[in-house]
């Protein structure tokens, strides 16, 4: 069973800063991802509020704080967590494939889209559901779609779907699907995906990991990082922000 100082469960942008920081630091890190290195972000073709690299896609973006965290000897693994349970003074990650021993975890596995009522799903039928406008949009041109939700995520779903297709409806959720509608685009807000550490840390009542800016949880030796925490402003520059504390923080703790 390999041990590591650093496991960091989740390969955003908030994970990827916090390895960065820990392996500077001179740290034995492991970063764990079980989708696609830097989440939701990869799908964002123009971001236009990063600091210094003006609309910059998420893909190129991603790519470069990646290899810049190879270069510092970040180790990292596709494998999902399932479970993390304390032993004494290390942490014993079991993940599908495989199990490892870390003296410090940071958690950053960041949101996921909120999923369609079932009255909704129902009313979809056999017609695709898509979360991500800028991945899926394209199959529809010159078509009818709908996006479901009302803020801003929603807004711009519209906006860009507008481009591409025929007819865009936009409804709230729990209303009935247009009949004409031939995909349903979801923009309902996203949850945090917590579920799995809800016997390791404190979570508040929407299931996000309670912690301050300091990134520490309840749990002694884990840290939490991005957009899974508690925090009133979720962008990219605060799940780096969040990645920079965390990583300092858990380097400091082992050295204690």
């Amino acid at each position: 069973m390999r041990q590591y100082d650093v496991v960091i469960v989740g390969g955003g942008m908030a994970g990827l800063t916090a390895g960065i920081y820990a392996a500077r630091a001179g740290k034995k890190v492991l970063v764990l991802e079980a989708k696609v290195y830097g989440g939701q972000i990869v799908n964002t073709l123009n971001i236009e509020n990063w600091p210094g690299d003006f609309r910059v896609s998420g893909a190129d973006l991603i790519k470069k704080v990646k290899k810049q965290a190879v270069e510092l000897g970040v180790n990292f693994e596709y494998d999902e967590v399932v479970n993390i349970a304390k032993e004494e003074n290390k942490f014993r990650i079991i993940t599908i494939e495989n199990e490892y021993l870390a003296l410090a975890v940071i958690i950053a596995t960041g949101t996921e889209p909120r999923k369609l009522s079932n009255k909704q799903t129902k009313d979809a039928g056999e017609r695709p559901i898509s979360y991500c406008a800028t991945c899926d949009g394209a199959l529809y041109k010159d078509k009818a779609v709908v996006v479901v939700g009302s803020g801003n995520t929603a807004k711009h779903e519209m906006e860009y779907l507008e481009g591409i297709c025929a007819k865009v409806y936009h409804i709230h959720h729990d209303d009935p699907i247009p009949k004409d509608a031939e995909a349903v685009f979801v923009a309902i807000g996203r949850v945090p995906m917590t579920k799995i550490f809800e016997s390791l840390v404190d979570l508040n009542k929407d299931g996000y990991i309670v912690a301050g800016e300091d990134c520490l949880t309840s749990c002694v030796g884990v840290f939490v990082a991005g957009d899974c925490r508690t925090k009133s402003v979720r962008q990219l520059v605060t799940a780096a922000a969040d990645g920079a504390v965390a990583g300092e923080n858990a380097v400091k703790y082992l050295n204690r």
